[in-house]
Protein backbone atom coordinates (compact mmCIF):
# COMPACT_ATOMS: atom_id res chain seq x y z
CA UNK A 1 0.00 0.00 0.00
CA UNK A 2 0.89 3.61 1.28
CA UNK A 3 4.79 4.64 1.91
CA UNK A 4 7.04 3.95 5.05
CA UNK A 5 8.53 6.36 7.34
CA UNK A 6 11.34 7.18 5.40
CA UNK A 7 9.51 8.85 2.24
CA UNK A 8 12.63 7.89 0.12
CA UNK A 9 12.25 3.82 0.75
CA UNK A 10 8.27 4.21 0.50
CA UNK A 11 8.33 5.69 -3.18
CA UNK A 12 11.22 2.77 -4.10
CA UNK A 13 8.99 -0.01 -2.28
CA UNK A 14 5.55 1.13 -3.11
CA UNK A 15 5.55 3.01 -7.11
CA UNK A 16 6.57 0.48 -9.25
CA UNK A 17 9.46 1.01 -11.30
CA UNK A 18 8.25 -0.95 -14.02
CA UNK A 19 5.23 -1.93 -16.38
CA UNK A 20 5.58 -5.54 -15.52
CA UNK A 21 3.39 -6.49 -12.80
CA UNK A 22 4.88 -9.36 -10.22
CA UNK A 23 2.08 -12.13 -10.42
CA UNK A 24 1.94 -12.19 -6.67
CA UNK A 25 0.95 -8.65 -6.44
CA UNK A 26 -1.54 -9.63 -8.70
CA UNK A 27 -3.38 -12.75 -6.88
CA UNK A 28 -3.36 -10.54 -3.54
CA UNK A 29 -4.91 -7.52 -5.10
CA UNK A 30 -7.86 -9.49 -6.81
CA UNK A 31 -8.18 -11.30 -3.34
CA UNK A 32 -8.13 -7.85 -1.45
CA UNK A 33 -10.99 -7.15 -3.53
CA UNK A 34 -13.12 -9.98 -3.29
CA UNK A 35 -12.62 -9.21 0.67
CA UNK A 36 -13.83 -5.53 -0.55
CA UNK A 37 -16.82 -6.68 -1.93
CA UNK A 38 -17.72 -9.20 0.98
CA UNK A 39 -17.59 -6.24 3.53
CA UNK A 40 -19.50 -3.68 1.17
CA UNK A 41 -21.94 -6.46 -0.23
CA UNK A 42 -22.66 -6.59 3.86
CA UNK A 43 -23.79 -3.43 4.10
CA UNK A 44 -27.09 -4.15 1.81
CA UNK A 45 -27.44 -8.20 1.92
CA UNK A 46 -29.72 -8.03 5.02
CA UNK A 47 -31.96 -4.56 4.03
CA UNK A 48 -34.64 -7.40 1.68
CA UNK A 49 -34.79 -9.31 4.45
CA UNK A 50 -35.25 -7.76 8.25
CA UNK A 51 -39.20 -9.09 8.09
CA UNK A 52 -37.71 -13.06 7.47
CA UNK A 53 -34.47 -11.81 10.56
CA UNK A 54 -36.98 -10.05 12.57
CA UNK A 55 -39.56 -13.21 12.97
CA UNK A 56 -36.31 -15.55 13.15
CA UNK A 57 -35.00 -13.98 16.48
CA UNK A 58 -38.47 -12.66 18.03
CA UNK A 59 -37.29 -9.05 17.43
CA UNK A 60 -39.29 -5.76 17.72
CA UNK A 61 -39.59 -3.50 14.68
CA UNK A 62 -38.03 -0.43 16.22
CA UNK A 63 -35.05 -3.06 17.19
CA UNK A 64 -34.44 -5.16 13.45
CA UNK A 65 -33.26 -1.79 11.96
CA UNK A 66 -30.10 -1.84 13.98
CA UNK A 67 -29.07 -4.97 12.26
CA UNK A 68 -28.06 -2.51 9.81
CA UNK A 69 -27.27 0.56 11.80
CA UNK A 70 -24.97 -1.25 13.92
CA UNK A 71 -23.06 -2.15 10.98
CA UNK A 72 -22.86 1.16 9.56
CA UNK A 73 -21.77 2.89 12.56
CA UNK A 74 -18.92 0.21 13.50
CA UNK A 75 -18.00 0.46 9.84
CA UNK A 76 -17.87 4.52 9.77
CA UNK A 77 -15.64 4.59 12.50
CA UNK A 78 -12.74 1.59 10.99
CA UNK A 79 -12.67 3.06 7.75
CA UNK A 80 -10.46 6.59 8.42
CA UNK A 81 -8.90 4.48 11.13
CA UNK A 82 -7.20 1.68 8.71
CA UNK A 83 -5.53 4.31 7.07
CA UNK A 84 -3.34 4.56 10.42
CA UNK A 85 -3.36 0.97 11.06
CA UNK A 86 -1.94 -0.71 7.87
CA UNK A 87 0.93 2.11 8.72
CA UNK A 88 1.53 0.86 11.97
CA UNK A 89 0.87 -3.32 11.61
CA UNK A 90 1.59 -3.28 7.52
CA UNK A 91 -1.28 -4.07 4.73
CA UNK A 92 -0.58 -7.80 5.07
CA UNK A 93 -1.42 -8.03 8.83
CA UNK A 94 -4.83 -5.58 8.97
CA UNK A 95 -5.61 -6.83 6.07
CA UNK A 96 -5.86 -10.71 6.84
CA UNK A 97 -6.66 -9.95 10.19
CA UNK A 98 -9.66 -8.10 8.77
CA UNK A 99 -10.68 -10.86 6.27
CA UNK A 100 -10.66 -13.92 9.33
CA UNK A 101 -12.66 -11.30 11.69
CA UNK A 102 -15.19 -10.82 9.23
CA UNK A 103 -15.73 -14.19 8.42
CA UNK A 104 -15.66 -15.34 11.94
CA UNK A 105 -18.14 -12.61 12.65
CA UNK A 106 -20.20 -13.99 9.53
CA UNK A 107 -20.49 -17.23 11.20
CA UNK A 108 -21.32 -15.84 14.73
CA UNK A 109 -23.95 -13.75 13.15
CA UNK A 110 -25.40 -17.26 11.47
CA UNK A 111 -25.61 -18.34 14.99
CA UNK A 112 -27.72 -15.42 16.66
CA UNK A 113 -30.39 -16.28 18.70
CA UNK A 114 -31.71 -13.37 20.11
CA UNK A 115 -31.53 -9.59 18.85
CA UNK A 116 -28.93 -8.69 20.81
CA UNK A 117 -26.38 -10.95 20.03
CA UNK A 118 -26.99 -10.16 16.01
CA UNK A 119 -26.71 -6.76 17.13
CA UNK A 120 -23.59 -7.36 18.85
CA UNK A 121 -21.72 -9.30 15.91
CA UNK A 122 -23.16 -6.78 13.31
CA UNK A 123 -21.39 -4.44 14.50
CA UNK A 124 -18.26 -6.52 14.84
CA UNK A 125 -18.04 -7.45 11.50
CA UNK A 126 -18.66 -4.10 10.35
CA UNK A 127 -15.68 -1.98 12.14
CA UNK A 128 -13.29 -5.37 11.28
CA UNK A 129 -14.99 -5.68 7.60
CA UNK A 130 -14.32 -1.64 7.31
CA UNK A 131 -10.49 -2.38 7.34
CA UNK A 132 -10.45 -4.28 3.68
CA UNK A 133 -12.10 -0.85 1.94
CA UNK A 134 -9.43 1.75 1.60
CA UNK A 135 -6.90 -0.67 1.68
CA UNK A 136 -8.07 -1.82 -1.38
CA UNK A 137 -8.59 1.54 -2.79
CA UNK A 138 -4.57 2.49 -1.44
CA UNK A 139 -3.23 -0.82 -3.20
CA UNK A 140 -4.52 -0.06 -6.40
CA UNK A 141 -2.72 3.66 -6.65
CA UNK A 142 0.72 2.25 -5.01
CA UNK A 143 1.55 -1.27 -7.01
CA UNK A 144 -0.21 -0.46 -10.41
CA UNK A 145 1.92 1.55 -12.81
CA UNK A 146 -0.71 4.59 -14.07
CA UNK A 147 -0.49 2.85 -17.45
CA UNK A 148 -2.47 0.15 -15.70
CA UNK A 149 -5.26 2.15 -13.82
CA UNK A 150 -7.29 1.88 -17.10
CA UNK A 151 -7.59 -1.43 -15.84
CA UNK A 152 -8.18 -1.27 -12.16
CA UNK A 153 -9.49 1.50 -11.79
CA UNK A 154 -13.10 0.15 -13.32
CA UNK A 155 -12.45 -2.71 -10.70
CA UNK A 156 -12.69 -1.21 -7.36
CA UNK A 157 -15.35 1.43 -8.90
CA UNK A 158 -17.12 -1.57 -10.09
CA UNK A 159 -17.13 -3.54 -7.08
CA UNK A 160 -17.66 -0.30 -4.63
CA UNK A 161 -21.10 0.72 -6.25
CA UNK A 162 -22.10 -2.92 -7.96
CA UNK A 163 -22.54 -4.84 -4.50
CA UNK A 164 -24.57 -2.13 -2.52
CA UNK A 165 -26.47 -2.23 -5.41
CA UNK A 166 -26.76 -5.93 -5.44
CA UNK A 167 -27.02 -6.66 -1.85
CA UNK A 168 -30.52 -6.78 -2.07
CA UNK A 169 -30.74 -9.30 -4.86
CA UNK A 170 -28.57 -11.56 -3.38
CA UNK A 171 -30.02 -11.42 0.48
CA UNK A 172 -33.29 -11.97 -1.24
CA UNK A 173 -32.73 -15.13 -3.26
CA UNK A 174 -30.27 -16.64 0.17
CA UNK A 175 -33.62 -15.52 2.28
CA UNK A 176 -36.24 -16.76 0.32
CA UNK A 177 -33.86 -20.30 -1.65
CA UNK A 178 -32.55 -21.79 1.72
CA UNK A 179 -32.66 -18.95 5.42
CA UNK A 180 -31.63 -15.52 6.51
CA UNK A 181 -28.97 -17.63 7.93
CA UNK A 182 -27.03 -17.74 4.65
CA UNK A 183 -26.50 -13.99 4.54
CA UNK A 184 -23.79 -14.42 6.72
CA UNK A 185 -23.09 -18.02 5.88
CA UNK A 186 -22.01 -17.35 2.64
CA UNK A 187 -18.89 -15.08 3.88
CA UNK A 188 -17.52 -18.27 5.09
CA UNK A 189 -15.68 -19.54 2.54
CA UNK A 190 -14.48 -16.67 0.59
CA UNK A 191 -13.59 -15.14 3.90
CA UNK A 192 -10.76 -17.92 4.60
CA UNK A 193 -10.11 -18.25 0.90
CA UNK A 194 -9.29 -13.88 1.51
CA UNK A 195 -7.43 -14.70 4.56
CA UNK A 196 -5.34 -17.29 3.48
CA UNK A 197 -4.43 -16.13 0.13
CA UNK A 198 -3.45 -11.64 1.69
CA UNK A 199 -1.76 -13.47 4.51
CA UNK A 200 0.45 -15.38 1.71
CA UNK A 201 0.67 -12.71 -0.80
CA UNK A 202 0.27 -9.38 0.42
CA UNK A 203 4.30 -7.84 1.12
CA UNK A 204 3.44 -4.04 -0.40
CA UNK A 205 4.78 -2.93 2.70
CA UNK A 206 6.61 -3.56 5.99
CA UNK A 207 5.34 -2.83 9.50
CA UNK A 208 5.89 0.44 11.85
CA UNK A 209 5.67 -0.81 15.10
CA UNK A 210 7.38 1.96 16.85
CA UNK A 211 4.59 4.31 15.40
CA UNK A 212 2.05 2.38 18.05
CA UNK A 213 4.11 4.40 20.93
CA UNK A 214 2.87 7.57 19.93
CA UNK A 215 -0.99 6.47 18.81
CA UNK A 216 -3.44 9.07 19.80
CA UNK A 217 -5.98 7.24 21.77
CA UNK A 218 -7.75 10.25 23.06
CA UNK A 219 -8.04 11.39 18.81
CA UNK A 220 -9.64 7.69 17.91
CA UNK A 221 -12.01 8.03 21.18
CA UNK A 222 -12.72 11.84 19.88
CA UNK A 223 -13.08 9.69 16.19
CA UNK A 224 -15.29 7.16 17.48
CA UNK A 225 -17.72 9.49 19.22
CA UNK A 226 -17.91 11.72 16.23
CA UNK A 227 -18.65 9.58 13.57
CA UNK A 228 -20.72 7.03 15.42
CA UNK A 229 -22.70 9.59 16.96
CA UNK A 230 -23.48 11.02 13.82
CA UNK A 231 -24.30 7.95 12.06
CA UNK A 232 -26.65 7.44 14.77
CA UNK A 233 -28.51 10.49 14.36
CA UNK A 234 -28.65 10.53 10.55
CA UNK A 235 -30.19 6.66 10.63
CA UNK A 236 -32.19 7.09 13.56
CA UNK A 237 -33.36 10.90 13.18
CA UNK A 238 -36.58 10.80 10.88
CA UNK A 239 -38.07 6.88 12.58
CA UNK A 240 -37.25 9.56 16.06
CA UNK A 241 -38.56 12.58 14.78
CA UNK A 242 -35.33 14.25 15.32
CA UNK A 243 -34.71 16.81 17.59
CA UNK A 244 -37.65 15.95 19.59
CA UNK A 245 -36.32 12.89 20.62
CA UNK A 246 -33.97 13.07 23.88
CA UNK A 247 -31.22 10.57 22.12
CA UNK A 248 -31.43 11.92 18.90
CA UNK A 249 -30.36 15.38 20.86
CA UNK A 250 -27.55 13.13 23.30
CA UNK A 251 -26.47 12.31 19.85
CA UNK A 252 -26.17 14.89 18.16
CA UNK A 253 -23.86 17.14 21.16
CA UNK A 254 -22.00 14.12 21.23
CA UNK A 255 -20.91 14.40 17.60
CA UNK A 256 -20.45 17.84 17.98
CA UNK A 257 -17.82 17.71 21.10
CA UNK A 258 -16.08 14.81 19.21
CA UNK A 259 -15.48 16.62 15.99
CA UNK A 260 -14.08 19.63 18.03
CA UNK A 261 -11.73 17.40 19.95
CA UNK A 262 -11.32 15.04 17.02
CA UNK A 263 -9.79 18.06 14.53
CA UNK A 264 -7.84 19.50 17.08
CA UNK A 265 -5.86 16.45 18.02
CA UNK A 266 -5.82 15.96 14.55
CA UNK A 267 -4.02 19.44 13.84
CA UNK A 268 -1.68 19.37 16.40
CA UNK A 269 -0.94 15.95 17.63
CA UNK A 270 2.49 14.75 16.34
CA UNK A 271 1.54 11.44 14.51
CA UNK A 272 -2.80 12.32 14.27
CA UNK A 273 -5.18 9.27 13.96
CA UNK A 274 -6.21 10.31 11.01
CA UNK A 275 -3.55 12.45 8.40
CA UNK A 276 -5.77 15.28 6.91
CA UNK A 277 -3.26 16.58 5.13
CA UNK A 278 -4.37 15.04 2.01
CA UNK A 279 -7.12 17.92 1.68
CA UNK A 280 -4.55 20.64 0.92
CA UNK A 281 -4.59 18.45 -2.43
CA UNK A 282 -7.35 20.71 -4.65
CA UNK A 283 -8.12 17.68 -6.80
CA UNK A 284 -8.09 15.41 -3.42
CA UNK A 285 -10.73 17.50 -1.96
CA UNK A 286 -12.68 17.84 -5.13
CA UNK A 287 -12.98 14.16 -5.56
CA UNK A 288 -14.04 13.30 -1.60
CA UNK A 289 -17.14 15.94 -2.40
CA UNK A 290 -17.89 14.27 -5.39
CA UNK A 291 -17.69 10.92 -3.86
CA UNK A 292 -19.80 12.41 -0.90
CA UNK A 293 -22.58 13.09 -3.78
CA UNK A 294 -21.99 9.82 -5.05
CA UNK A 295 -22.72 8.01 -1.68
CA UNK A 296 -26.19 10.08 -1.92
CA UNK A 297 -27.03 8.62 -5.26
CA UNK A 298 -25.80 5.18 -5.06
CA UNK A 299 -26.90 4.21 -1.35
CA UNK A 300 -30.16 6.76 -2.12
CA UNK A 301 -31.15 5.12 -5.07
CA UNK A 302 -30.20 1.76 -3.54
CA UNK A 303 -32.80 2.29 -0.73
CA UNK A 304 -35.70 4.14 -2.52
CA UNK A 305 -36.39 2.13 -5.48
CA UNK A 306 -36.79 -1.26 -2.89
CA UNK A 307 -39.14 1.40 -0.28
CA UNK A 308 -41.42 1.86 -3.73
CA UNK A 309 -41.51 -1.81 -5.13
CA UNK A 310 -42.38 -3.05 -1.68
CA UNK A 311 -44.59 -0.12 -0.32
CA UNK A 312 -46.93 0.31 -3.79
CA UNK A 313 -45.90 -2.19 -6.12
CA UNK A 314 -46.04 -4.91 -3.11
CA UNK A 315 -42.87 -6.93 -4.31
CA UNK A 316 -41.18 -9.68 -1.81
CA UNK A 317 -37.72 -9.60 -1.44
CA UNK A 318 -36.84 -11.20 -4.43
CA UNK A 319 -38.67 -9.57 -6.75
CA UNK A 320 -37.73 -6.65 -5.62
CA UNK A 321 -33.97 -8.22 -6.32
CA UNK A 322 -34.71 -9.10 -9.97
CA UNK A 323 -35.81 -5.69 -10.57
CA UNK A 324 -32.81 -3.88 -8.98
CA UNK A 325 -30.03 -6.09 -10.78
CA UNK A 326 -30.59 -3.63 -14.06
CA UNK A 327 -28.78 -1.40 -12.54
CA UNK A 328 -26.27 -4.00 -11.66
CA UNK A 329 -25.89 -5.19 -14.98
CA UNK A 330 -25.64 -1.70 -16.50
CA UNK A 331 -22.48 -1.28 -14.35
CA UNK A 332 -20.67 -4.52 -15.37
CA UNK A 333 -20.81 -3.56 -18.91
CA UNK A 334 -20.21 -0.24 -18.94
CA UNK A 335 -17.06 -0.96 -16.39
CA UNK A 336 -14.91 -1.61 -19.57
CA UNK A 337 -16.10 0.98 -21.67
CA UNK A 338 -15.19 3.39 -18.69
CA UNK A 339 -11.99 1.77 -18.16
CA UNK A 340 -11.10 2.58 -21.95
CA UNK A 341 -12.66 6.03 -22.26
CA UNK A 342 -10.08 6.99 -18.85
CA UNK A 343 -7.02 6.45 -21.34
CA UNK A 344 -8.38 8.65 -24.13
CA UNK A 345 -11.29 11.24 -22.43
CA UNK A 346 -10.57 13.80 -20.47
CA UNK A 347 -11.70 12.72 -17.29
CA UNK A 348 -13.89 15.98 -16.14
CA UNK A 349 -16.04 15.02 -19.39
CA UNK A 350 -16.41 11.45 -18.66
CA UNK A 351 -17.77 12.76 -15.02
CA UNK A 352 -19.86 15.31 -16.87
CA UNK A 353 -21.60 12.48 -18.93
CA UNK A 354 -21.82 10.34 -15.77
CA UNK A 355 -23.74 12.81 -13.86
CA UNK A 356 -25.95 13.76 -16.89
CA UNK A 357 -26.50 10.05 -17.33
CA UNK A 358 -27.49 10.11 -13.66
CA UNK A 359 -29.74 13.19 -13.76
CA UNK A 360 -31.64 11.85 -16.83
CA UNK A 361 -32.45 8.22 -15.21
CA UNK A 362 -34.07 10.37 -11.79
CA UNK A 363 -35.74 13.24 -14.19
CA UNK A 364 -37.49 10.16 -15.96
CA UNK A 365 -38.48 8.77 -12.61
CA UNK A 366 -40.16 12.06 -11.63
CA UNK A 367 -43.69 10.87 -13.66
CA UNK A 368 -43.45 7.80 -11.55
CA UNK A 369 -47.50 6.43 -10.79
CA UNK A 370 -48.68 3.43 -8.83
CA UNK A 371 -48.52 1.45 -11.72
CA UNK A 372 -44.86 1.54 -12.77
CA UNK A 373 -43.26 -1.74 -13.14
CA UNK A 374 -40.10 -3.58 -14.21
CA UNK A 375 -40.26 -2.07 -17.48
CA UNK A 376 -41.01 1.83 -16.64
CA UNK A 377 -38.12 1.09 -14.69
CA UNK A 378 -36.00 -0.28 -17.10
CA UNK A 379 -34.25 2.78 -19.10
CA UNK A 380 -33.68 4.85 -15.78
CA UNK A 381 -32.13 2.10 -14.27
CA UNK A 382 -29.21 1.53 -17.01
CA UNK A 383 -29.03 5.18 -16.79
CA UNK A 384 -28.31 5.05 -13.24
CA UNK A 385 -25.84 2.20 -14.02
CA UNK A 386 -23.89 3.60 -16.95
CA UNK A 387 -23.67 7.06 -14.61
CA UNK A 388 -22.30 5.56 -11.67
CA UNK A 389 -19.52 3.86 -13.12
CA UNK A 390 -18.44 6.82 -15.85
CA UNK A 391 -18.38 8.89 -12.37
CA UNK A 392 -16.24 6.39 -10.44
CA UNK A 393 -13.77 5.49 -12.61
CA UNK A 394 -12.89 9.31 -12.73
CA UNK A 395 -13.60 9.84 -9.54
CA UNK A 396 -11.31 7.81 -8.28
CA UNK A 397 -8.36 8.86 -10.21
CA UNK A 398 -8.76 12.49 -10.24
CA UNK A 399 -8.64 12.05 -5.87
CA UNK A 400 -5.96 9.79 -5.19
CA UNK A 401 -4.25 9.48 -8.91
CA UNK A 402 -2.17 12.36 -7.91
CA UNK A 403 -1.70 11.83 -4.44
CA UNK A 404 2.17 11.00 -3.43
CA UNK A 405 2.75 7.26 -1.95
CA UNK A 406 3.24 8.48 1.24
CA UNK A 407 -0.20 10.00 1.30
CA UNK A 408 -1.99 7.41 -0.37
CA UNK A 409 -2.83 5.00 2.50
CA UNK A 410 -4.49 7.88 4.95
CA UNK A 411 -6.54 9.79 1.78
CA UNK A 412 -7.74 6.29 0.81
CA UNK A 413 -9.77 5.99 3.76
CA UNK A 414 -10.88 9.47 3.96
CA UNK A 415 -11.93 8.96 0.42
CA UNK A 416 -14.35 5.99 1.04
CA UNK A 417 -15.19 7.98 4.29
CA UNK A 418 -16.92 11.14 2.13
CA UNK A 419 -18.90 8.05 0.62
CA UNK A 420 -20.30 6.34 3.45
CA UNK A 421 -21.19 9.61 4.72
CA UNK A 422 -22.71 10.37 1.76
CA UNK A 423 -24.89 7.77 1.84
CA UNK A 424 -26.08 8.58 5.63
CA UNK A 425 -27.01 12.06 4.70
CA UNK A 426 -28.95 11.00 1.69
CA UNK A 427 -30.47 8.41 3.67
CA UNK A 428 -31.57 10.95 6.36
CA UNK A 429 -32.32 13.53 3.68
CA UNK A 430 -34.84 11.58 1.22
CA UNK A 431 -36.52 9.66 4.56
CA UNK A 432 -37.22 13.21 5.77
CA UNK A 433 -38.16 14.54 2.32
CA UNK A 434 -40.61 11.52 1.70
CA UNK A 435 -42.00 11.76 5.48
CA UNK A 436 -43.00 15.87 5.23
CA UNK A 437 -44.42 15.56 1.59
CA UNK A 438 -46.58 12.53 1.94
CA UNK A 439 -48.21 15.01 4.68
CA UNK A 440 -48.39 17.64 2.62
CA UNK A 441 -49.36 16.01 -0.58
CA UNK A 442 -51.59 13.85 1.69
CA UNK A 443 -53.31 17.07 2.92
CA UNK A 444 -54.19 18.52 -0.44
CA UNK A 445 -55.62 15.54 -2.34
CA UNK A 446 -57.89 15.01 1.27
CA UNK A 447 -58.94 18.74 0.24
CA UNK A 448 -59.77 17.70 -3.35
CA UNK A 449 -61.24 14.64 -2.23
CA UNK A 450 -64.01 16.05 -0.56
CA UNK A 451 -67.80 15.11 -0.05
CA UNK A 452 -69.15 17.54 -2.16
CA UNK A 453 -67.36 16.18 -5.17
CA UNK A 454 -69.55 14.32 -7.38
CA UNK A 455 -66.08 11.95 -8.22
CA UNK A 456 -65.64 11.51 -4.65
CA UNK A 457 -69.34 10.95 -3.88
CA UNK A 458 -69.92 8.14 -7.34
CA UNK A 459 -66.53 6.11 -5.83
CA UNK A 460 -67.68 6.14 -2.07
CA UNK A 461 -71.15 4.69 -3.46
CA UNK A 462 -69.57 2.46 -5.74
CA UNK A 463 -67.44 1.02 -2.59
CA UNK A 464 -69.87 1.08 -0.28
CA UNK A 465 -72.14 -1.13 -2.83
CA UNK A 466 -69.67 -3.46 -3.64
CA UNK A 467 -69.07 -4.31 0.28
CA UNK A 468 -72.31 -4.30 1.12
CA UNK A 469 -72.92 -7.03 -1.28
CA UNK A 470 -70.26 -9.18 0.61
CA UNK A 471 -71.93 -8.62 3.81
CA UNK A 472 -69.59 -5.72 5.42
CA UNK A 473 -70.21 -2.47 6.43
CA UNK A 474 -70.26 -1.00 3.27
CA UNK A 475 -69.94 2.49 4.40
CA UNK A 476 -66.66 2.41 6.65
CA UNK A 477 -65.25 -0.28 4.75
CA UNK A 478 -65.20 2.35 1.66
CA UNK A 479 -63.98 5.14 3.64
CA UNK A 480 -60.86 3.65 5.02
CA UNK A 481 -60.26 2.54 0.70
CA UNK A 482 -60.56 6.22 0.05
CA UNK A 483 -57.93 6.98 2.76
CA UNK A 484 -55.83 4.04 1.68
CA UNK A 485 -56.16 5.13 -1.96
CA UNK A 486 -55.40 9.32 -1.16
CA UNK A 487 -52.52 7.88 1.56
CA UNK A 488 -51.15 5.76 -1.66
CA UNK A 489 -50.82 8.69 -4.29
CA UNK A 490 -49.45 11.06 -1.80
CA UNK A 491 -46.53 8.69 -1.16
CA UNK A 492 -46.21 8.42 -4.91
CA UNK A 493 -46.07 12.00 -5.23
CA UNK A 494 -43.72 12.21 -2.53
CA UNK A 495 -41.19 9.68 -4.55
CA UNK A 496 -41.63 12.36 -7.58
CA UNK A 497 -40.24 15.02 -5.39
CA UNK A 498 -37.21 12.93 -4.27
CA UNK A 499 -36.19 12.18 -8.01
CA UNK A 500 -36.86 15.57 -8.89
CA UNK A 501 -34.13 16.77 -6.38
CA UNK A 502 -31.89 14.13 -6.73
CA UNK A 503 -32.20 15.77 -10.96
CA UNK A 504 -31.27 18.61 -9.57
CA UNK A 505 -28.25 17.75 -7.32
CA UNK A 506 -26.65 15.73 -10.25
CA UNK A 507 -26.89 18.68 -12.33
CA UNK A 508 -24.84 20.75 -9.98
CA UNK A 509 -22.28 18.37 -10.17
CA UNK A 510 -22.35 19.11 -13.46
CA UNK A 511 -20.73 22.56 -13.02
CA UNK A 512 -19.42 21.26 -10.00
CA UNK A 513 -16.83 19.75 -12.43
CA UNK A 514 -15.45 22.63 -14.01
CA UNK A 515 -13.67 23.54 -10.53
CA UNK A 516 -11.44 20.57 -10.70
CA UNK A 517 -7.69 21.08 -12.40
CA UNK A 518 -6.98 19.64 -15.58
CA UNK A 519 -5.26 15.96 -14.65
CA UNK A 520 -1.82 15.61 -15.94
CA UNK A 521 -1.52 13.13 -18.71
CA UNK A 522 -0.34 9.50 -17.04
CA UNK A 523 2.95 8.87 -18.42
CA UNK A 524 4.92 5.93 -17.79
CA UNK A 525 5.90 4.81 -14.35
CA UNK A 526 8.95 6.48 -13.43
CA UNK A 527 8.50 7.92 -10.21
CA UNK A 528 4.68 6.23 -9.51
CA UNK A 529 3.50 8.77 -11.65
CA UNK A 530 2.34 10.65 -8.82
Amino acid sequence: MAGTANPTAGAAAMAPAEEHMDPRKLIAFFAMVLGMFMSILDIQIVSASLSEIQAGLSAGSDEIAWVQTAYLIAEVIMIPLSGTLARIVSTRYLFAFSAAGFTAASALAATATNIDQMIVYRAIQGFIGGGMIPSVFAAAFTIFPPSKRNIVSPIIGLIATLAPTIGPTVGGYLSNAFSWHWLFLVNIVPGIIVTIVTYNFIDFDKPELKLFRRFDWWGLAAMAVFLGALEYVLEEGNANDWFNDDMIVIGAIASAIGCVVFFYRAFTVEFPVVDLTAFTNRNFTFGSMFSFVMGIGLYGLTYIYPVYLSAIRGYDALMIGETMFVSGLAMFFTAPLAGRLSSVLDLRLMMAIGFVSFAAGTWLMTGITADWDFWELFIPQILRGFGLMMCMVPINNIALGTLSPAKIRGASGLFNLTRNLGGAVGLAIINTVLTNRQDVHYQRLREGVHWGKPEAQDMVSSLTSKFDALGMDGASVAIKQMVGIVTRQAMVMSFSDIFLLLTGLFLIMVLGVTFIEKPAPQKGPGGGGH
